[in-house]
């Protein structure tokens, strides 16, 4: 299994990818998107090194999960390299074009992609393709 359930798991699954990369050793195809993603957050970095994965992280507490954060690049740059929904990898790239950057275009697809997700979840259904991708348009 790629991803587990259990967030300490996926949690050593960043950290011992960014650790691969740091002391350059070699990476698997899914440890080297891990460590890229990492290495565009230097802000992250402590967090992701440090041993204490079981960390929350809360609105509350004022701060957004570094590992959700994480997480949805990857699924943008897997939608993105699949085409899947259908599209979005050119709405990426007009996305890229206005903000300046594929990272900076993946920032304001996670608001859609969050919106998304969550409506599913309350709707208790899947994520619906289409308004996702016509929240991403209306970002263009």
């Amino acid at each position: 299994m790629i991803f587990s359930q259990d967030r300490t798991t996926l949690r050593r699954m960043y950290r011992d990818a960014w650790r691969k990369y740091t002391d350059a050793t070699p990476l698997s195809p899914l440890e080297a998107q891990i460590a890229q993603v990492v290495s565009e957050h230097p802000e992250y970095h402590a967090i992701v090194e440090s041993d204490d994965l079981d960390a929350d992280f809360t609105p509350e507490m004022g701060q957004s999960n570094p590992f959700l954060h994480m997480g949805m690049h990857l699924a943008i740059r897997e939608q993105v390299s699949t085409d899947r929904p259908a599209g979005i990898r050119g709405l990426h790239e007009e996305l890229s074009a206005v903000t300046g950057t594929s990272l900076d275009a993946e920032h304001r697809m996670m608001e859609a992609l969050g919106e998304t997700l969550w409506e599913a979840q309350r709707n208790n259904a899947p994520p619906d393709e289409a308004a996702y991708l016509e929240r991403l348009r209306r970002m263009i």
